[in-house]
């Protein structure tokens, strides 16, 4: 019994001890697995958590590129914003909250609010910075510099903010910034942008962001449990402390003037509403584009409240709007020259045939007046007084498609091709509009495009560019706004040279014909700019325009309001000096009823300021010592 007993016992030892083998195989075997997977397949993960639990990263934001004009006068540059970073994984939910808040002088609300925002970070990015507070006073940021090493899981960043010196002006040519959206993330991936960052929104700020915003760069610290900085980690540190310096955006140098700029602003004092683009006549480069009202580039790219949004939008001067190049406008009579250039390139037409100008032009049953009884007139008379009689006849004799197909060859009617905000291509109708729209076409509807009236819209960037073609004979440019490109440093890497659009094969006879007729709108009495010329000064050759709107009715009865938006919009189109013209102008007062007495005088102390200024600083230089 006891010998059988034993060998049951050690058969039963043996089963067992294969068993206990086999699991101890087994063990060994997923051990193995397991080892093999973490050295081969999960090293890069485990090796970047071994990394991150002994290191922090600190982001280093980049600078902005600088913005100049054509002078040297900084448009936009930045200053040092001091934005709070938290690592949630370094912070202690209680004690470090309790001690920030205190630092900060925060409110009981204030410090729950910062408290809730750390507890929603996901895990997956508690071992990331986070900004928290933005532009911190002095006292805050002097606080939290001097108790740094109690608070290891907030770091003070120096960040640029953009700053804009001269404030409304060229507001909306230079655009603003703010802060990038969840669509904005969405839609730029891979490019480095986080939340928080800022992004151009408007004019060059947004056209030009690519190369404006730069690239952060970054500096990788060792530190202990609580994220405190360690100088080493006894020599077993798997990774050493590296910095990468961020990459400065690069600068642009704007074709725009801020001297000039500023001229306008003063001459357009008293005026509520209008535009003003001044551009080189021989290159297209801008040297002008003013919008008023405007708003504050500083306010607007940060620090703008609701209510202060809702005030923007609900001004009936539409600040938001850019004038230039967006909103477009009945010309009036600055279309004119264009329908005198029509009339002169048709075989046979003779601008000494004169038209006699009663007051009115009959058509139909319907008499269209005129400014005043010119009486017997021909081409010159008839810019110089601007007879609208004289153009309702030639209007007639040319023809729709003969004005709009002028119209086209200057610029009308399509978009320049600014390349900023949203611009409009203007209106030039057809036939094939006005029956589709009207039903017919009729007569009239030709007779309101000769005097820029009617389905006829232009922006003024377009008939700038336009009046700077009649000017330089015929050349329509490309318009400019960015001069160069170049680095931080000054070394320029790009020039941006003038580009030709096409030339207009227009007869130079017929040209000087025009122009010698604009030179006498403001050179000759009588002309309908006379009041306003530059004595003893430049010589200008220009147009006036008084241009209809369309008759608005008032919810709220307001007959001073009524008045003032019923008004007609003024306009001045024209270039200097007349004789070798160097900028074409074209002035806009909305609702500023007659040209001749609201825009032309703008124009001419613009003109006069710029450069006659010049030419008398010229002659300062050029002028021999005395003793």
């Amino acid at each position: 019994m006891t010998l059988l007993s034993q060998r049951r016992e050690v058969g039963e030892f043996r089963k067992r001890y294969k068993w206990m083998a086999l699991v101890a195989v087994l063990a060994l075997g997923g051990l193995l697995i397991r080892q093999g997977m973490l050295s081969l397949v999960e090293y890069d993960e485990w090796n970047l958590r071994a990394r991150q639990n002994i290191t922090k990263t600190i982001s280093l934001p980049a600078t902005r590129g600088l913005l100049r004009d054509t002078q040297g006068h900084i448009i936009a540059d930045n200053r040092p914003s001091y934005d709070v970073f938290i690592t949630p994984q370094f912070m202690d939910p209680e004690r470090d909250v309790d001690t920030l808040a205190r630092l900060m002088d925060l409110t009981e609300d204030a410090k729950e609010s910062l408290r809730a925002r750390l507890d929603a970070v996901p895990l997956r990015r508690r071992t990331h910075q986070i900004r928290m507070f933005t532009d911190i006073s002095r006292d805050q940021l002097a606080a939290l510099s001097t108790h740094a090493r109690e608070l290891p899981g907030v770091d003070v960043v120096a960040t640029p903010v953009r700053r804009y010196p001269y404030g409304s002006l060229a507001a909306h040519a230079i655009g603003y910034l703010n802060e990038v959206s969840a669509d904005d993330l969405a839609a730029h991936p891979g490019e480095g942008y986080r939340a928080g960052d800022v992004i151009g929104r408007t004019g060059v700020e947004h056209a030009f962001e690519s190369y404006l915003r730069g690239h952060r760069g970054f500096r990788r610290i060792l530190v202990d449990a609580r994220g405190r900085h360690q100088e080493d980690h006894g020599g077993l540190a798997p990774v050493r402390e590296t910095t990468e310096e961020p990459i400065p955006g690069r600068d642009l140098v704007l074709t725009l003037d801020m001297d000039l700029m500023n001229r306008i602003q003063r001459a357009f004092r008293g005026q509520p509403s209008g535009a003003v683009v001044v551009v080189e006549v021989h290159t297209g480069r801008i040297r002008a584009l003013y919008s008023k009202p405007s708003y504050d580039l500083g306010e607007i790219s940060g620090h703008l409240t609701a209510e202060r949004y809702r005030e923007l939008l609900d001004d009936p001067f539409r600040p938001l709007i850019d004038k230039t190049i967006y909103a477009s406008y009945f010309p009036g009579s600055t279309f004119k020259p264009f329908t005198a250039l029509a009339a002169l390139e048709l075989p046979g037409f003779d601008p000494e045939h004169r038209y006699n100008c009663p007051g009115y032009f009959e058509i139909g049953h319907q008499r269209l007046r005129c400014t005043s009884v010119h009486g017997d007139v021909g081409l010159h008379p008839a810019l110089v007084h601007s007879c609208n009689v004289y153009f309702w006849h030639i209007g007639e004799l040319v023809g729709l498609e003969r004005l709009n197909t002028f119209a086209r060859d200057f610029g009308l009617g399509a978009r320049t091709g600014v390349g900023i905000n949203a611009e409009s291509s203007g209106f030039l109708a057809d036939r094939d509009w006005y029956v589709e729209h009207y039903g017919r076409f009729k007569t009239g509807y030709t007779l309101n495009t000769a005097i820029g009236q009617g389905n006829t819209r232009a922006t003024v960037l377009q008939m700038a560019l336009a009046y700077a073609a009649l000017a330089n004979g015929g050349d329509v440019y490309a318009p400019q706004l960015v001069e160069a490109m170049r680095a931080p440093d000054g070394t320029t890497i790009e020039e941006f040279p003038p580009r030709l659009r096409h030339h207009i094969n227009v007869t130079p006879e017929h040209l000087a014909e025009v122009v010698s007729g604009m030179r006498g709108v403001v050179n000759e009495v009588g002309g309908t700019a006379y009041a306003a010329r530059i004595e003893g000064g430049v010589t200008v050759a220009g147009k006036t325009g008084t241009a209809e709107v369309a008759r608005r009715r008032f919810r709220h009865r307001d007959p001073r309001r009524a008045w003032y938006f019923n008004r007609s919009h003024a306009w001045f189109g024209g270039f200097a000096p007349a004789d070798d013209p160097e900028i074409a102008i074209i002035v806009l007062v909305e609702h500023g009823g007659a040209g001749g007495r609201t825009a032309a005088p703008i124009a001419m102390r613009v003109i006069q300021d710029y450069l006659g200024g010049r030419a008398d600083q010229s002659a300062s230089n050029a002028a021999p010592g005395g003793g």
